[in-house]
């Protein structure tokens, strides 16, 4: 993990499944925040749990990682967005302060997968053998290694 997007990323996952945790929590006392209502409760705290192992994958810049979170993300908040989406465009119901808030939870659940699966797409240091600017120069260059002939002394002194 060397770029900035993907440290950026990474936090705001943490800090989104943060905040999942805590709508969870208040949904299930009876108190939700904002209004946010969940749709089904053993979803969400399985969501929670695959999001702590897709985080590991990621971090670890695993493509599997970024697939799977933007499955489970997108089937569970994109149903959700979806719902809210067309309830105000066919039935022209006005969304309230809960509404609002759910759309704006459902998107960021829709669009944190896909920029994360972005990220780790373009990167280019996620190849088989990366590019190390730091050591390369050292043990790629054959130029600079030292040409031995049979004068040269081979011995290996210890002091």
């Amino acid at each position: 993990m060397r770029n900035l997007s993907t440290w950026l990323l990474a936090m705001f996952m943490v800090m989104f499944t943060g905040f999942r945790v805590i709508v969870t929590i208040t949904n299930q006392q009876g108190s939700p925040i904002g209004g946010i209502a969940i749709q089904n409760i053993t979803i969400e705290i399985v969501l929670i749990f695959l999001t702590l192992l897709c985080l590991i994958l990621i971090v670890k810049r695993k493509v599997l990682g970024a697939i799977i979170y933007v499955l489970a993300y997108g089937w569970y908040f994109g149903t959700d967005l979806y719902n809210i989406i067309t309830s105000v465009l066919v039935d022209e119901a006005k969304l309230g302060m809960s509404g609002s808030l759910s759309l704006l939870s459902s998107g960021i659940g829709v669009l944190l997968p896909l920029m994360v699966l972005l990220d780790i797409l373009a990167d280019k240091g996620r190849k088989a053998h990366p590019v190390d600017k730091k050591t390369d120069w050292f043990y790629k260059n054959k130029q600079f290694d030292r040409k031995f002939d049979e004068r040269a002394d081979r011995n290996e002194y210890k002091f």
